[in-house]
């Protein structure tokens, strides 16, 4: 299956990652399956030194989902977890990292987006200087890039149709299979078990299974962009809108991942999202979303510059003004400016703004703005702040008070799942923020087939 077509200009891998796929997988011998390129990633969260030939590529999940480089000044300590709070992470006195020489960053203008000045970019050379070096682009996540290697999946393709064939299905050696495969697996089973059987492994499990267990084996065997733009469709499919899934699936994304996303919309369903939502969407939401989907964050790579910092810092406090920030100028210009950062200069802004304005980007977030608005920028900055912690409060969100809403409990999950490393962080985020084990918490909140489903996920 192809994902995007072509990557954007400037996305030429930079070099031929091997890939070693889990123990019990061997690839295929026959010619027509050769490597295909992948992209470097950068060290995620608390995760260990990249190895070479190492498989999922070193650095998976992404940016998005942890740390920069140890050093930048506004990233948390690259030991332990949680970071040790000091001021919401301010560095010692003189630490200002001063960024490499030519390293100023010029506008981003990624493949798909706005002209400069227009939704999604800060005005020309406010931001970043547009001279020296160019800004590497951020690599897609592992499952979002334009192609990916195959590997073999044959006994596992072969388990599943035994699981679903004839009469009866043995729901724990489908949960065996599904639960724990990684997205470049999970995209070579669709394939192998969609020629070997001239079946359609999706069809298969909506039809052999049932309720919320159906849900959670589906959110696994598509895949995470494949899952990412069915959930995007239903949240505007019908009568209103479904804002917290345009929450959940599109704020703090990297560029990569949304143009993939785009580009697998429109091929899963023949429409363009942008139009989508402006056709669900208005006035202000409508504006941020198509910030957020114009795919023109500052890159991973740019880095934090001090003067810069202090700048937006400033032109953030002037937005916010007094009162709330309604359907006016000063609610367009916090929104371009927050979602035209990477996390490190995130991080960076928010401890300026504290130490300047004794006050945190989230509690002047909740205290002006309303509605959908303020969810999507504040969930936007918190995982800028601290992913795990960020994802450990959506899951408890899911679970919270009268009933669960298995929808966003099943996604969450779904989403956090898919690096073993990035779900046990969110495991031990979860246990500091609630002092409770998530996945007895889970157990207490489900049943059946379900339960055990979710619970090998997070496992």
């Amino acid at each position: 299956m192809s994902y995007y077509g072509q990557p954007p200009a400037g996305y030429a891998p930079p070099y031929q990652q091997n890939y070693s796929p889990q123990p019990g997988y061997s690839q295929p011998a026959h010619p027509q399956h050769h490597h295909q390129p992948s992209y470097p990633h950068q060290q995620a969260y608390n995760q260990p030194p990249p190895m070479q030939n190492q498989y999922p590529p070193p650095g998976y999940p992404p940016q998005g989902y942890g740390a920069p480089p140890p050093g930048q000044w506004g990233a948390p300590p690259p030991q332990g977890y949680p970071p040790p709070q000091q001021g919401y992470g301010a560095p010692p006195p003189g630490q200002y990292a001063s960024p490499p020489p030519g390293q100023y960053p010029p506008p981003q203008q990624g493949f798909g987006g706005p002209p400069p000045g227009q939704y999604g970019a800060p005005p020309p050379q406010q931001y970043g200087a547009p001279y020296g070096a160019p800004v590497a682009p951020t690599p897609p996540s592992l499952g979002y890039a334009p192609q990916m290697p195959f590997v073999d999946t044959t006994m596992h393709a072969e388990a599943l149709r035994k699981a679903m064939k004839g009469f009866g299905t043995n729901e724990r050696e489908v949960i065996r299979v599904l639960s724990k495969l990684d997205p470049v697996q999970m995209h070579s089973l669709r394939q192998t078990y969609n020629q070997r059987f001239m079946r359609d492994l999706l069809k298969d499990v909506e039809k052999e299974t049932s309720g919320d267990f159906r849900n959670a084996l589906l959110a696994c065997a598509r895949g995470p962009l494949q899952q990412d733009c069915h959930v995007l469709y239903h949240a505007m499919r019908g009568a209103g809108t479904k804002e917290s899934d345009l929450n959940d699936v599109l704020c703090n994304r990297v560029n990569a991942d949304v143009h993939a996303i785009k580009a697998e919309y429109r091929r899963m369903y023949g429409r363009e999202l942008e139009n989508d939502l402006r056709g669900d969407l208005s006035a202000n939401t409508e504006m941020l979303f198509l910030m957020l989907t114009g795919g023109r964050r500052q890159e991973d790579s740019a880095p934090v510059i001090p003067q810069q910092i202090e700048q937006a810092a400033t032109d953030l406090q002037g937005a916010f003004g007094s009162g709330v920030v309604g359907l006016n100028k000063n609610g367009t210009r916090a929104c371009e400016i927050l979602t035209s950062h990477n996390d490190a200069q995130l991080r960076a802004i928010d401890q300026t703004f504290l130490q300047r304005y004794r006050k945190s980007l989230l509690k002047e977030i909740d205290s002006r703005f309303s509605g959908h608005m303020k969810d999507a920028l504040h969930l936007f900055v918190a995982r800028a702040l601290d992913r795990p912690k960020s994802d450990a409060e959506m899951l408890e969100d899911a679970m919270a008070g009268a009933g669960t809403h298995d929808r966003h409990l099943i996604d969450r999950v779904a989403r956090c799942h898919w690096n073993r490393n990035y779900m046990a962080a969110v495991k031990q985020a979860y246990h500091s923020r609630y002092n409770k084990d998530l996945i007895r918490r889970i157990q207490g909140e489900t049943r059946g087939d379900y339960e055990r489903m979710l619970v090998a996920m997070v496992e």
